[in-house]
């Protein structure tokens, strides 16, 4: 039995990383028809860098509240075209390169994979040497050279694109929206 989907939507998960959080939330606020998936990481996040939440009603958001990621059901019905992990912490691309899902974050991903969901994954580690938004400002990091391997091994994951740079996810995001209106 399928269920029937009036308006196919966009999922967004984020999780605990600092790294363009702000100019996530802006990119989310812009799409039409979007579930944002709220790791308790970026709960957190969101209470440390003292982000405001608010959204556009057209944006459903569902928090890591259930031990089995219950929201994760709505990828089965065909309720989303795509999913979009941005920021994704190196925690969270580990164990989707290694196929864990044990939080709200990484169960969408493997569902959205399972589902045959095109994916975009803005990972936060994606060069030797970066600068990000600490709750007290811009700090340098170096990411491990795991961190790296792993970014590297997500990039073979089919209908999932890896994006290294807040440029990249806005491109990414854009070339897919004009692929959901044919205009590809």
């Amino acid at each position: 039995m399928t269920k029937e989907v009036p308006t196919p939507r966009w999922g967004w998960a984020l999780t605990g990383s600092g790294h363009f959080f702000t100019e996530c939330l802006e990119m989310i606020r812009t799409l039409d028809h979007v579930d944002l998936f709220v790791s308790k990481a970026a709960a957190e996040v969101v209470r440390m860098y003292k982000h405001d939440l608010a959204l556009p009603d057209n944006i459903r958001v569902f928090k890591d509240t259930t031990a089995s990621a219950a929201p994760v059901g709505n990828f089965y019905y065909g309720v989303y075209h795509t999913l979009v992990v941005a920021p994704a912490t190196s925690n969270t691309v580990a164990k989707c390169v290694f196929g864990i899902s044990d939080n709200l974050a990484t169960n969408v991903f493997a569902q959205a994979g399972k589902c045959r969901v095109p994916s975009i994954v803005f990972a936060c580690d994606s060069a030797p040497e970066l600068e990000t938004r600490a709750p007290a400002g811009m700090v340098k990091v170096y990411p491990r050279r795991i961190d790296l391997e792993n970014t590297n091994r997500l990039k073979s994951f089919e209908a999932t694109h890896v994006a290294e740079s807040l440029a990249d996810l806005t491109a990414a995001v854009e070339r897919r929206r004009r692929e959901l209106a044919g205009d590809v």
